[in-house]
């Protein structure tokens, strides 16, 4: 079982003694940099000047700066820019700031773990990755509350690079809710996964198959809509809150019967070999190379598919049903 650490076992001492510089102030990083000045820590914010998340980190009371300035000023660097310019970032700004004693930090190990950044061995490098957006981040904290998080030490150069990271777990909140031990490894592979196979690849594709196969079919689309698409919400709010056996509970018997006995037909031996295929591909670091040579070639594949599924019917259908549902907007 994995190690969970809650409030009592964690000091902030050691990151009351340092200056922690947020670098990027998008959801998550507005988030954690709130939740760690209310926490008593000295936090710098950078953020690209002119952009909107610049304007938004002025009106929150700090006074961003430059990746460089930023970086130089601070004791521990918490990169939260998008994984595909953080190289970029870290090589031209960050790298030159980097001295003996100092640490860096992440939210998603994708460029630790792919060494499309390398560290020199005197920092240290650890991970706090909170399992929720930004703004759930924040909301839990502004209410005593927290959002579970990960914890992992990739380089530790001090001997206390774990306590740098659990003190910061601790000042976002994440401590209230419980931070489970894991490695950079071990999140960023299954982080992967989870997007390809289940959460985004997996559900899309189910989602749009469904609709063309009741289309094809015969059936209305805006019918197929709702059925394929529509209320796959109180599905997964269900499994999110009760998960599947609590789903299944509250679910008619007709429904979870069909779930039960024609799930497994859809869901089969060989989709699972090929989620092997796809975890066997991130291991071994081959979606990581597709990806980075991707975005040196200027996105040209994911362009293309990006415009191809935005003219899938589902989208014009559910485009036009959502405008009758202002509950949503």
């Amino acid at each position: 079982m994995a190690k969970v650490y809650y409030d009592k076992e964690v000091s902030l001492d050691i990151l009351k003694k340092k200056t922690v510089a947020v670098v990027g102030y998008g959801a998550q990083g507005r988030a954690q940099a709130l939740n760690l000045r209310d926490s008593g820590i000295k936090v710098i914010v950078s953020e690209l000047e002119g952009t909107p998340n610049y304007k938004a980190a002025k009106k929150d009371g700090f006074l961003p700066l430059d990746a460089y300035q930023a970086s130089k000023k601070a004791d521990v660097i918490h990169i939260l820019t998008q994984d595909t310019i953080q190289p970029s970032v870290y090589e031209k700004y960050i790298l030159p700031n980097l001295k003996k004693g100092k640490a860096i930090g992440f939210s998603h190990g994708f460029n630790i773990h792919f060494n499309q950044i390398v560290p020199p061995a005197f920092v240290d490098v650890y991970m706090v990755a909170p399992k929720g957006p930004g703004t759930l981040v924040r909301d839990m904290y502004t209410a005593k509350k927290g959002v579970p998080c990960l914890v992992a030490v990739y380089q530790d150069a001090t001997k206390k690079a774990k306590k740098v990271g659990l003190a910061y777990a601790k000042a976002i909140g994440g401590t209230r809710a419980g931070v489970i031990e894991t490695t950079f490894r071990e999140e960023t592979e299954t982080d992967l996964f989870g997007e390809q196979v289940v959460l985004c690849g997996g559900v899309t594709k189910l989602i749009q198959r469904g609709f063309e196969t009741l289309v094809e079919a015969g059936y209305q689309p805006e019918i197929a809509y709702f059925e394929c698409c529509h209320e796959l919400k109180l599905i997964t709010d269900l499994i999110y809150a009760k998960g599947i056996e609590g789903m299944r509970y509250v679910i008619s018997d007709t429904a979870e019967y069909g779930d039960l006995t024609r799930g497994k037909r859809i869901v089969t031996d060989e989709t699972k070999r090929q989620m092997k295929k796809i975890l066997e591909d991130i291991q071994s670091g081959e979606f990581a190379r597709e990806w980075i040579l991707e975005n040196k070639a200027n996105r040209v594949v994911f362009n293309a598919l990006r415009k191809q599924e935005k003219e899938h019917l589902i989208e014009k259908i559910g485009a036009k049903l959502r405008k009758m549902m202002p509950w949503i907007r």
